[in-house]
């Protein structure tokens, strides 16, 4: 019998793309709401209670607000907004993370999506923190790139706007007041003392993403090659689907020298790489902020939920072994 599932704000951008991944489900029986209904809390919480599963695709209030609809049901939430990913009784939606991370998923009633730039980030310092590389209290900074379909519906239309301003034709830097959302999960996940030093810049691209984080060797308690630390990635990813730690340098994807931030649009790929010299060694995650940043990422986690294989609906630019 066929999964019911229930997309509450499927009209959004993360909604939209995690209908696309549906397309040639027969797995999955969508449950969609009358339009003129979308707001009726009454129609929602029918529709929440009916499904299997619900995704939530929603600003913080009204992801917290379906939550609290969904109570007395016994269905299981992916809440692809900020609201929860922070909160101890909810899984963290980041399989490759750890085995933990995988089981707790696939048990949950409740999994918090990760954040694009927060997938990034943590697929980085997680394992680095893990193997006691990189030490918690690191004065850890991270700048980032993204296309605008990050910002969803708004930043959309001021980037697609024939009349737009010139200022968008460059990129912009935001969130100077280091209060940029993602930045609580990015700490906690992590596992650092304190909240990284984060520069997230929007771009005149539609989607793609590169979070980079440099590390200085003098500054760690015990001296490491960035051979060492590319070895240490290899090894926590080893036999992951979808997070891809390149060859040192990342030689066999940028033949040129050059890294672009859209290669894996479309894909649920994450691409992990390490560069630099012994002294300044520079760590770059490269996605998709629509894939393994929200959508993707969200599908991925309810295959595990449902017992399906975790690609089921998902594309790679790297074959399958």
């Amino acid at each position: 019998m066929p999964v019911q599932v229930y997309i509450d704000g499927q009209e959004g951008t993360t909604g939209l793309k995690i209908l696309e991944r549906f397309n040639g489900r027969s797995d999955i029986a969508l449950l969609k709401i009358d339009p003129e209904k979308r707001k009726d809390n009454a129609e929602r919480k029918r529709l929440i209670h009916q499904s299997d599963i619900t995704f939530l695709c929603l600003p913080d209030a009204a992801a917290v607000e379906a939550v609290a609809l969904a109570e007395g049901s016994n269905t299981r939430i992916i809440d692809a907004s900020t609201a929860h990913r922070t909160n101890p009784d909810w899984a963290y939606g980041f399989p490759e993370l750890s085995p933990a991370h995988r089981e707790r998923i696939r048990t949950s009633q409740r999994v918090a999506v990760p954040g694009c730039y927060a997938s990034g980030f943590i697929s980085l310092v997680y394992p680095l923190v893990q193997a006691g590389i990189l030490p918690a209290d690191y004065p850890v900074t991270a700048y980032a790139l993204s296309g605008y379909s990050g910002g969803g519906k708004k930043a959309i239309a001021q980037y697609t706007d024939p009349n737009r301003d010139s200022c968008f034709d460059a990129p912009r830097l935001y969130a100077l007041g280091q209060t940029h959302k993602h930045m609580p999960e990015m700490q906690k996940i992590s596992g650092l003392s304190y909240p990284p030093m984060f520069n997230p810049i929007i771009c005149d691209f539609f989607n793609g993403m590169i979070v980079c984080v440099p590390i200085l060797t003098r500054l760690l308690p015990k001296a490491v090659t960035p051979e060492q630390v590319h070895a240490a990635f290899a090894a926590h990813y080893a036999n992951q689907r979808f997070v891809h730690v390149t060859a040192l340098q990342g030689s066999d994807v940028l033949p040129d020298g050059f890294m672009s931030a859209n290669p894996l649009a479309g894909s649920n790929d994450l691409e992990v790489f390490v560069c630099g010299n012994q002294d300044r060694i520079l760590l770059c995650a490269r996605l998709d902020n629509l894939g393994k940043g929200a959508s993707g990422a969200a599908v991925q986690c309810m295959n595990l939920m449902i017992g399906a294989p975790e690609d089921t609906g998902l594309t790679s630019v790297y074959e399958k072994e």
